[in-house]
């Protein structure tokens, strides 16, 4: 029976140290059984449960396990050497979005956009004009087939986010970027540090080498009035507010997520 499976599963996943056993157990259920699972299991499907519950017990990110994330309204590809987008960058999302629906043909960037999530998501919901920078070759071929999952609506370029889109220096909107940030000292799960170090060390004792850089490329990016949102760790919310008041930008404030923790930069350039 599909009940005693999930029961064996959640056993077996809590004793691993997963997080959240009863959610993930179940989510593996229903991606073998293709919906609510009840009643009897097949051999076949409790022998694939099974083996993928093991991965998943084996510390497997449940996103790699089934091959598939979901970020707002998206269900995107995941696979192994690309960034794992968070729940918690929906609220990043949400607080861009909130500018670029006051815009009138809006143009956005989205800077070390990985999987290509927030890009797609904001493409997809609203009617922006999307162009979305990737260093890595593995998650840019990522965000290029999650792109073409939904229309191609976004224009995607290689390459390194800090030099990158020089044809549209003071042209754009709204800038909107979840970069590396993790500082060297944080001590992560076993699932994250699967996560490939590209999109996760920010650089530096603070880890925000990188983004000051690019808090300093999107004020060169947008148009004077422009706004920027950047993603960060809940501890470095001052630091980027003043690296981004000593590039010139005004209106300097920190965005809280729903569990009351900083979260994101939010910052316009002076017109």
């Amino acid at each position: 029976m599909w009940a005693q499976a999930i029961a064996r599963a959640r056993a077996e996943l809590a004793a691993a140290g997963v997080a959240s056993p009863e959610a993930d157990a179940r989510s593996l259920a229903e991606f073998v059984a293709g919906s609510h699972p009840h009643g009897e299991i097949s051999p076949a499907h409790l022998l694939l449960y099974e083996q993928l519950v093991a991965a998943r017990a084996r510390r497997v990110p449940l996103q790699h396990v089934e091959g598939r994330m979901y970020f707002r309204y998206l269900e995107l590809e995941a696979r192994p050497g690309v960034f794992i987008v968070r729940p918690e960058t929906e609220s990043v999302v949400e607080a861009a979005l909130a500018e670029i629906r006051r815009i009138r043909d809006a143009l956005v960037a989205d800077l070390c956009t990985g999987s290509g999530a927030i890009a797609i998501a904001i493409a997809t919901e609203s009617d922006a004009r999307v162009l979305a920078v990737e260093r890595s070759a593995e998650a840019f071929a990522s965000a290029v087939a999650n792109n073409a999952r939904y229309g191609n609506l976004v224009t995607l370029v290689q390459g390194d986010a800090r030099e990158e889109l020089e044809g549209y220096a003071g042209q754009i909107d709204v800038v909107v970027t979840n970069p590396p940030y993790v500082a060297p000292w944080h001590v992560l799960s076993p699932e994250v540090r699967q996560d490939p170090e590209l999109a996760l060390f920010g650089g530096g004792s603070d880890g925000l080498d990188l983004p000051r850089q690019l808090v300093a490329r999107a004020h060169t990016l947008l148009r004077d009035g422009g706004i920027l949102i950047m993603e960060h760790g809940d501890e470095q919310g001052r630091a980027l507010r003043a690296a981004a008041t000593a590039c010139g930008f005004v209106d300097v404030t920190t965005g809280r997520d729903l569990a009351g923790r900083d979260r994101w930069l939010r910052a316009r350039k002076e017109r």
